[in-house]
């Protein structure tokens, strides 16, 4: 099957940190899966990626799902939540409430819909016993609504190769080029699209840290990343500059096989 427009949906995970562009934009696994449904659908194909990194799922329904409907994509990516279980409250059975309804207003247009259960950051992070009870709220969530609507689910977390530290960024939050070459290399499997395998390819595992190195790591990132993302919080900002979607409406864009 070939679908004639695409609108992606969500936050930092589906704008495409930490993978860049030559010119510093950000490309990731939405750009990639876009390219690669082009060479199929044509000349005629739109593509529309919404998403704005740190936004919550409850914003991303709020402005970007009247948006995507009057677009009348035939392809739907929905991709949200992570920022809100690494807050000190949140209710994550709300927010599966959220993305239910959601997904039944898009498949009622007909569209199709490609949603994720989100690989395990907390391997890579503090704090696991708080943010993985969460996180594990939506993923589950995630399931029985493709479930019920007939959505296409990427099973990130049962893909073990996202325990691989160099499929993600120094932030360990956003996925690296690796990460996003792979993420769309599922997705496009889902969808019964042929892929290029050197997508799904993934680097060797590095060698084990030492304790004592490990913990120095740890304490740059926590230095690096870690702190000024607190201070942002408390700021009431979100992760940085960007305000505005970098493809706000269906546009081609260049084919890739």
């Amino acid at each position: 099957m070939s679908w004639k427009s695409f609108v992606a949906m969500g936050d930092s995970f589906t704008e495409g940190l930490d993978d860049s562009y030559p010119d510093g934009t950000y490309r990731g696994w939405a750009d990639l899966v876009a390219a690669r449904l082009a060479v199929d659908a044509g000349p005629n194909f739109g593509y529309a990626n919404l998403a704005v990194r740190g936004k919550l799922l409850g914003e991303v329904v709020a402005e970007q799902l009247e948006p995507t409907l009057m677009m009348r994509p035939g392809l739907v990516s929905f991709a949200a939540g992570g920022n809100d279980v690494l807050r000190r409250k949140v209710d994550p059975w709300a927010l599966v409430n959220k993305v239910d309804s959601l997904v039944g207003r898009i498949r009622e247009t007909g569209a199709d819909v490609v949603l994720f259960r989100f690989a395990d950051v907390t391997v890579h992070l503090p704090g696991q016993r708080i943010v993985g009870p969460r996180a594990a709220v939506l993923n589950d969530g995630a399931r029985r609504i493709a479930e019920r609507h007939g959505a296409h689910l990427i099973d990130l977390f049962a893909d073990d190769a996202f325990r691989n530290p160099l499929l993600w960024s120094a932030d360990r939050l956003h996925l690296s080029a690796a990460g996003h070459r792979r993420v769309a290399g599922q997705v496009l499997n889902a969808l019964g699209v042929g892929v290029d395998e050197e997508w799904l390819l993934v680097p060797p595992m590095p060698a084990p840290t030492p304790w004592l190195l490990a913990r120095g790591a740890d304490l740059r990132w926590a230095g690096q990343h870690l702190a000024p993302w607190i201070k942002r919080r408390l700021a009431g900002a979100v992760s940085d500059d960007a305000s505005t979607a970098k493809r706000p409406r269906l546009a081609p864009i260049e084919a890739i096989a």
